[in-house]
Order: C-alpha cells, then structure tokens, then sequence
C-alpha cells in the first residue's frame, strides 16, 4: 500500500518510521530540511534553537524513543531551575532528533503541497504524487487551505474538527553576543512581559560562541505578528537588557512562528476524514506539544498497520 505523508515534523516521521516496515511510504515537506518547529539555526559561529526548546516525556511510547537517543548522545537531559521535572533537548541542537528519525526514511523536501485530486496529490514544483492513504501533519490553517484549493467537500463533523483546533504564534530572536550570560541554568521564563523565554544556547552546549533565543509571548506575538520583525525584535531585546546587556549584542536574526502552540487541540491523537482514506495528525490532536505530536503519529500508524492486518486477513 502507498501511503504519502505531508510534513517532515515529529508526527510525519513518527508516523513513517512505523508505516514503513509495512508499506510504501513517501514524506513531502515545503521546508529544506526536516523537523518542522523542531528547528536550529547557524548564524555565523553561532548555533540557536529557535522552535522548540525542549520537551519532558510522560509516556512509555516517547521515552523509549528518547531511551535509545540518550544512548547515542543524540538527546541530552536539562534541569532548569524553575522546573522540577527533567527536560530534554538535542545535544547538537533539536533539529538532530528529526535528522536521526528520518534515517532510511523516503523523504522529499522543497515539495509544496498545492491539491489533492481523487488518490493523487499535486505539488506547486509540478510533480505527482499518489497514494491509498495520505496523512497530513501540517498546521490545520495550511491543512484547511489545502481543501478549499482542492474543491474538496467536507462533512460537517469534519468542518468541526477543523475549526476547533486553534494556535498560538510566537516571534523568535536569535542574538549573538559578544559574551556569556549568567542565566541560571541557561534558560529563564518570564511572565507579564513582552518576551516569555530565554534559552542560552552557548550553556546549553549547542553553540561554540555566546547565543541566546528570545521567544515572545503569545499576546505580544498576536499583536506584533505582521509588524516590522526588526524593530519588534529591538523592543524584545530591550524589555530583557536586566539580563543580556546592549553592549553584549553584536547581531540579530527574527523568525516568525505563525503556528507555534495549539492552544485548542482536537482530544483524540488523529482525525479520520469521513469515508476518505485521509488522516489529520500533529500537535494540534492530543496532548499537543512535542511528545502528543510524536505519539499522534505513532497513533495514526497503529491504527492504519492494524486496519491493513485485518482487511489482508
């Protein structure tokens, strides 16, 4: 069976790496590299997370995976100081845990999707692609986007589902500096202020040269989102100077997440478009964040290998 998965994010490859012992399959994604939110940026000696952060792990699904990542120095362990709870994040930067789970995955990048027409799916680059069964993982926005240039109809039930998952944006600084920072254990949250975090990454031990990550909060995010990146990230870099100083600044990268938290997701981990063979998953379907869009694609993969044992049968 062809199975076509759109996105090369946590729940596209957790999704792929089970499919693929079974069937035929095939993950598209408009980006140059995998990972979607789960992203690190090089700007000059300096390596930043600007997506995720990091991520705890609550089931036995998700930390078996990070049990074997541990072991292979692919993930490392962070204990902040205002949390309890271990968190863990990429040693080399959060990108390399999508990088090791598309290993010996099909994956095709620079792909944007544009429709989808009967079993085959049309990509803005010209080429085809058909499939039994399609999985889509991008943001539900893009998802919704994709089915109107599609002239597909839908159910009322799956016009809900659609419309009841929400997300929150979040403006991303990347600064180099020109020393380190005493931020206690290397990342800060912050509350009733333009910017909500701080990650360290030259603490954190991503980045040979000093380097943090400011993400703003959402109510800041939402007001600023379309405004001018650079004078947004000035006003961001100056509400924080308590604790990285002007003088320290020596460059500046913005990144705009427009769908950076599903802030109301879907309960269950995937959605099944009524009677089509296509799949919703991602973060924005169970518990949301790192861990639910892993276990929404290993979810939306049980499901299709134990409904293809049983028709096979």
């Amino acid at each position: 069976m062809k199975i076509l998965i759109v996105g090369a994010g946590m729940a596209g490859l957790s999704a792929a790496r089970i499919l693929a012992k079974y069937h035929e399959v095939t993950v598209v994604d408009k980006g140059r590299g995998v990972g979607g939110r789960m992203a690190t940026r090089k700007i000059g000696d300096c390596q930043a997370d600007h997506g995720a952060q990091y991520f705890s792990v609550q089931s036995d699904d998700f930390q078996s995976l990070i049990n074997q990542l541990l072991t292979e120095n692919v993930v490392s362990t962070w204990q902040l100081a205002q949390r309890t709870n271990i968190r863990y994040f990429g040693s080399k930067g959060m990108k390399t845990i999508p990088k090791k789970m598309a290993e010996n995955i099909n994956v095709i990048l620079n792909e944007k999707v544009s429709e989808i027409v009967n079993n085959k799916l049309l990509t803005e680059s010209g080429n085809e692609y058909f499939f039994d069964q399609l999985i889509l993982t991008q943001p539900v926005p893009q998802i919704q986007e994709l089915l109107k240039q599609s002239s597909m109809l839908i159910s009322a039930k799956d016009e809900s589902a659609l419309n009841g998952i929400k997300y929150e944006p979040c403006i991303a600084v990347m600064t180099v500096l020109n020393q380190v920072t005493e931020i206690p254990s290397g990342g800060i949250m912050l509350e009733n202020q333009p910017v909500a975090w701080i990650a360290d990454n030259f603490q954190k031990g991503i980045s040979d040269k000093p380097c943090v990550t400011l993400h703003a909060s959402a109510d800041f995010s939402t007001e600023n989102l379309e405004g001018d990146l650079n004078g947004i990230a000035q006003k961001m870099l100056e509400s924080v100077e308590e604790f990285i100083p002007k003088s320290s600044i020596e460059t500046f990268q913005v990144h705009r997440w427009r769908y950076s938290l599903a802030s109301s997701r879907y309960p269950t981990s995937f959605y099944q478009f009524d009677d089509k063979a296509i799949f919703m998953a991602g973060d924005g379907f169970g518990i949301g964040n790192v861990e639910g869009a892993f276990l929404s694609g290993l979810k939306v993969a049980e499901f299709i290998v134990e409904k293809s044992l049983k028709t096979a049968r």
